[in-house]
């Protein structure tokens, strides 16, 4: 079920597999929360160990949220400040020198609209990429399939529904290019 996860086929969220991966990503997330700011070096040990990868000098302020950890990976010299909710149930991609504001969601599950497959619990999901040098300020949303380009800042509050190309200013819901960089 997994592979049929990560490719962005239906699954069903409640497969045995599945949970059991959701379950350990959680123990290692509960972990990750209660450190001390002050344990850095027992942070970062979790953190290679919840997330598919985290560049040097990355910080993450807890609390993190992430579906399994290890479709998620952060770049080199990038923070996320406080209450990131990474929904890694397709591949989250993070670039270099990203700056993460407080509250961002990330979000790649889909649901169907139809009644009846989302009452028999069945989703998908589209992984979200975000470029080098980004800045997603607080409260930003980042919808499933989205693909932001190198050097952007998203303004706070934004929800992204679309790509957004590089090198510009995005504010509003949905999100719309407002200038250049």
């Amino acid at each position: 079920m997994r592979e049929r996860m990560l490719a962005g086929d239906a699954y069903i969220a409640d497969d045995p597999e599945l949970e059991e991966a959701s379950y350990a990503a959680r123990d290692l997330m509960s972990a990750v929360n209660a450190t001390d700011p002050r344990e850095k070096p027992l942070r970062r040990r979790l953190l290679e160990e919840l997330l598919g990868a985290i560049g040097e000098e990355t910080e993450i302020r807890p609390p993190l949220y992430v579906d399994y950890g290890s479709h998620l990976s952060i770049g080199a010299r990038s923070f996320v400040n406080f209450g990131l909710v990474a929904l890694d149930v397709a591949a989250i991609t993070i670039g270099d020198d990203v700056q993460i504001g407080p509250n961002v969601q990330l979000l790649t599950p889909t649901h169907p609209v139809e009644p009846g497959p989302r009452r028999d619990k069945w989703e998908a999901a589209k992984p979200i990429t975000i470029g080098d040098n980004v800045w997603l300020g607080g409260g930003v949303i980042v919808c499933p399939g989205v693909t932001i380009g190198a050097d952007t800042v998203v303004g706070a509050g934004s929800v992204v529904t679309k790509d957004l190309p590089a090198g510009v200013v995005a504010v509003g819901n949905p999100a719309r290019v407002v200038r250049k960089v």
